[in-house]
């Protein structure tokens, strides 16, 4: 499965034009870090709310990008924060992972 799905970054690619597309790409290569943070945050924290609304966020941002891999596994971290789970083992280690995978992708696709 490629990092992001072509037919999902074309179609949002055309949506949003290809000058608009590199703001789009920046904005979440800013944001996405904090969110992932804020998780991290929340769950030494033990704030299920909020890592379930950051989990939520970066969520919709990857699948707006076509980061499938991405957006599933945060939302099964948003599924088990919903159900006041936050026992998630390396889940979040995994989704840092995914992140810098899609971030590195994005950065090649801005052109």
């Amino acid at each position: 499965m490629p990092v992001i799905d072509p037919a999902t970054f074309d179609e949002l690619k055309q949506m949003s034009g290809a000058d608009f597309i590199g703001e789009l790409i920046d904005a979440f290569l800013d944001d996405a870090p904090g969110m992932i943070q804020n998780m991290e945050s929340a769950l030494a924290n033990k704030d299920i709310e909020s890592f379930r609304r950051n989990a939520h966020s970066l969520k919709s941002n990857a699948n707006t990008f076509g980061a499938l891999e991405l957006a599933g596994l945060a939302k099964e971290l948003e599924s088990m924060a919903r159900e006041n789970n936050l026992d998630i083992g390396n889940r979040l280690e995994v989704l840092k992972e995914a992140f810098g995978k899609v971030a590195e992708e994005l950065r090649g696709m801005r052109a």
